[in-house]
């Protein structure tokens, strides 16, 4: 005569699903002026978008307001027919600013790097402190018919190597693909690379944020 309940029974959700209590008034084509919206907001994109629509209109219509939005006045050729104008330019081809980024994640060791990263002179020395221990006990047995007892004695043996690494020079305005291939003649495993990545944020030699999860 007993129950559970887990959870909020009387909770549920439909997947696109809304109630509609008054249409609003739009009308598309009426309108005098578009404004293109950006995903992701960015003064550069907006500028190339803006000069792509005018370049295919052949006037001056398309202007960035902010970094996310482009505002766009209808031509006279197109009055009354907005939906012909968006089509034409939602075919343009714009390529997007890509902001220079390392993205870290120090959990998992991955690290992922833009193409426009950049790095100024910087000079790089990795070296890593190895300390070994090993056990290897040994019994000591007592002579017969003595009254010594058997114990275990210790012998730890713990040895010190230093891996020392040349140091690396990193020239000025070295590519993405030139700082990899230079990391990795140095033998720098992921782990490592985080902390010289960051190292070299902080010297003010990297041209890139550096965003760790």
């Amino acid at each position: 005569a007993a129950s559970v309940t887990k959870g909020v029974p009387t909770n549920g959700r439909i997947a696109n699903g809304a109630i509609v209590e008054r249409e609003i008034e739009f009308a598309l084509n009426r309108m005098p002026n578009v404004r293109l919206a950006l995903r992701n907001a960015d003064f550069t994109t907006a500028k190339r978008i803006a000069a792509a629509v005018n370049d295919f209109l052949g006037t001056k219509t398309a202007e960035p307001i902010d970094p996310s939005t482009v505002q766009l006045s209808i031509p006279s050729e197109f009055k009354g027919n907005v939906v012909a104008l968006l089509t034409e330019i939602e075919q343009l081809q714009v390529e997007p600013d890509i902001a220079a980024k390392i993205i870290i994640d120090e959990r998992s060791g991955i690290i992922v790097m833009g193409r426009d990263v950049r790095v100024a002179t910087v000079a790089v020395a990795q070296g890593n402190l190895t300390v070994s221990i090993s056990e290897s006990p040994q019994v000591s047995q007592p002579n017969p018919l003595s009254r010594g007892r058997t114990v275990v004695t210790p012998r730890s043996a713990v040895g010190v190597s230093e891996d020392g690494k040349k140091l690396a020079l990193v020239k000025n305005g070295v590519s993405l693909q030139e700082l990899v291939d230079g990391l990795n003649g140095l033998g720098i495993g992921p782990r490592d690379l985080i902390g010289i990545l960051q190292a070299i944020k902080a010297a003010g030699a990297i041209e890139a944020d550096i965003e760790v999860m």
